[in-house]
């Protein structure tokens, strides 16, 4: 996947911005006032958020951005403001007396938070004209808008900001918040998480439940697009008239989540406005969250590190499924005329034998579909001790290989109920079997498909390199 040109492209981000300061230091004793550590702060770090931490990550990605939003008249907005100079952002706060900058400060020792204290007055009645005269004057510069709202206040009228945008033909995607998105009515795409897409929506039941409930969304509210963020489950956009669109998430260890909504909704925007389609905006959203929340704290994206993300990934959309997600997947693939491929095993220490064999699987078709025994199915077929690696981490591998699309997990001794309910054009199994012995095997040719049997590669097996590693420990003690 090739990188777009940031380079030339304008963002204008308005919401709500705020401070995220943290004071950092030892903890060695107990206050004799109170049963609370005492921490001796040795130092002090100011960092912008909200819809600021958007413009920064904009802006780590080469765009030119432009951030309006409402502060109060002190010190603070004068801290935030130097910050967001320093990347280059073009700010216009509108100052509030009275009123206090929004602050969040963070009292940290040993990298563990022991006291958050906020300083905040809602925004939410204070006269909105000045914003928005200053967003109706900026609109014809920039390319496309993006509402951030963390329902401080500054987005209390997002509609008529909407209308003025929509005059200009400037797409708007609006990072939303509250529990009635009827206020983002017209919007070209909103980026609820799961939790604030239910509270709206409801509950959802099932992968198919929730398709209905995007699309029923969509049309409420005159939407070109839905982007529902799902954590450890990826995210999937949903478009009027068009089959969902599912991306599992790509992150192979998270350490935190903090901030990683913004580098959603700030890659996708960018790619969006330098004119790439909705599907290959959201792989690249997608890949961007996959970086971010494997740092600490409030972090940016770099374009070099979203290119060296962008091309380890041959399959954009492959990854970790549920079976839901999968049959969903599926379904898409053949619409397209695409040929599955199916295959499964336990997969416990990967090596060339499985390389090698998967990749022979893949050039059966266009999309290889792995599952994977869990933990508990392993333990069955193989006995105590296995397997080495638990599931996550074998599923994690697998997702990583070139030849491999979808890897999905299943619980039972054999995989013939998740077979059957895929019906792959081509079932592939490993090893010395005849085709009527291959679980599942019947269904697919009943169905029109094909059973293969390819075999390992010699002398290479999980077993045996258990052995081999069990005997070299021996001899080592010996």
């Amino acid at each position: 996947m090739a990188l777009p040109n940031f380079s030339q492209i304008k963002v204008l981000v308005v919401g709500d911005v705020m401070l995220d300061r943290y004071w950092s230091g030892a903890t060695a004793r107990v206050s004799p006032e109170a049963p609370v550590p005492v921490v001796n702060i040795n130092d002090a770090e100011d960092r912008p958020g909200g819809a600021a931490n958007v413009a920064i990550n904009l802006s780590s990605l080469g765009a030119k951005v432009t951030l309006l939003g409402m502060t109060g008249n002190d010190a603070n907005a004068d801290a935030l403001e130097k910050r967001l100079l320093g990347y280059g952002i073009d700010c216009h706060f509108s100052r509030c007396d009275g009123f206090d900058t929004i602050t969040k400060l963070r009292v940290m020792s040993r990298n563990q938070q022991l006291l958050r204290m906020d300083f905040e007055r809602s925004f939410a009645d204070v006269d909105k004209a000045s914003l928005e005269s200053q967003f109706a004057a900026a609109l014809a510069d920039h390319d496309l808008v993006i509402l951030s709202d963390y329902a401080k206040g500054a987005l209390s009228n997002p509609a008529r900001l909407i209308e003025l945008a929509k005059a200009e033909n400037k797409p708007v995607v609006v990072d939303p918040k509250g529990t009635d998105f009827k206020k983002y009515h017209g919007a070209t795409l909103i980026t609820p998480n799961m939790a604030e897409f239910t509270a709206v929506m409801g509950d959802v039941n099932s992968e198919q439940h929730l398709v209905e409930l995007a699309n029923m969304l969509c049309s409420d509210l005159a939407l070109d697009a839905l982007l529902v963020t799902r954590s450890e489950q990826g995210m999937t956009l949903f478009t009027p008239d068009e089959t969902e669109f599912h991306l599992p998430a790509k992150a192979k260890e998270v350490f935190d989540v903090t901030g990683a909504g913004d580098t959603v909704i700030s890659t996708l925007a960018a790619c969006i406005a330098a004119g790439e389609s909705l599907q290959q905006s959201c792989v690249m959203a997608n890949l961007a969250a996959s970086i971010v929340v494997g740092k600490l704290g409030t972090s940016t994206v770099t374009t070099t590190e979203l290119a060296v993300a962008a091309g380890q990934h041959n399959h954009p959309d492959g990854g970790v499924m549920t079976e839901e997600q999968l049959a969903l997947a599926v379904s898409a693939a053949k619409q397209r005329g695409e040929k599955v491929v199916m295959t499964n095993g336990c997969f416990d220490i990967l090596h060339a034998g499985h390389v090698s064999y998967l990749d022979a699987a893949a050039k059966l078709g266009d999309r290889l579909i792995v599952a994977v025994n869990t933990d508990a199915s392993v333990q069955a077929l193989k006995g105590p001790g296995r397997p080495v690696n638990p599931v996550q981490r074998r599923m994690a591998v697998l997702a990583g290989l070139s030849a491999v699309d979808w890897v999905v997990p299943f619980s039972e001794e054999t995989p013939q109920r998740l077979i059957a309910g895929i019906l792959p054009d081509v079932l592939v199994k490993g090893g010395d079997y005849k085709v009527e012995e291959i679980a599942g095997g019947m269904e697919v040719l009943e169905n029109g498909g094909v059973v293969k049997v390819l075999h390992f590669e010699e002398g290479v097996s999980t077993t045996g390199i258990i052995e081999t590693i069990v005997k070299q420990q021996s001899y080592g003690k010996s």
